[in-house]
């Protein structure tokens, strides 16, 4: 007779979106005590830059949350930092999805609650960049 495995349910309490640039980041929250995940990694593993690690865990640092949940995030695209600024900006917004705004004025402050909009412009035809032009030549 086949055994019956006993899977474990894994319950996400909140989930956000965040972007940079052209990145994006899934972010789960689950119950723990503070284990940030990102693409399977630990996250001074996968940040390897104290500065991005540091990104990542300010809004659980300014909620006063950072041994209260584990975090698991997806993140593509972009660079290192857009990449930690999208992590940054997932879990401001699956905290404020999971505690029902109690979080949002503290995070809001903080100014992790709005994507940056900054984006690169695109280049132009007839032009190195954006904007930079061909070299002029008088003669």
């Amino acid at each position: 007779m086949a055994k019956k495995e006993n899977k474990k349910e894994v319950v996400n309490l909140g989930h956000g979106v965040g972007r940079r640039k052209t990145a994006s980041a899934r972010v789960y929250l689950r119950e723990g005590n503070g284990k940030i995940t990102v693409n399977g990694k630990d996250v001074s593993e996968y940040f390897v830059d104290e500065l991005n690690v540091f990104a990542v865990k300010q809004p659980l640092v300014v909620t006063e949350t950072a041994d209260k949940y584990d975090v698991v995030i997806t993140v593509v695209g972009g660079g290192i930092k857009g990449q930690a600024e999208a992590c940054r900006h997932g879990v401001a917004r699956a905290l404020c999805d999971y505690e029902d705004e109690t979080y949002r004025a503290a995070l809001h402050t903080a100014g992790f609650m709005t994507r940056d909009p900054r984006m690169v412009e695109r280049k132009k035809f007839g032009r190195r960049g954006a904007r930079r032009r061909f070299q002029f030549s008088k003669r």
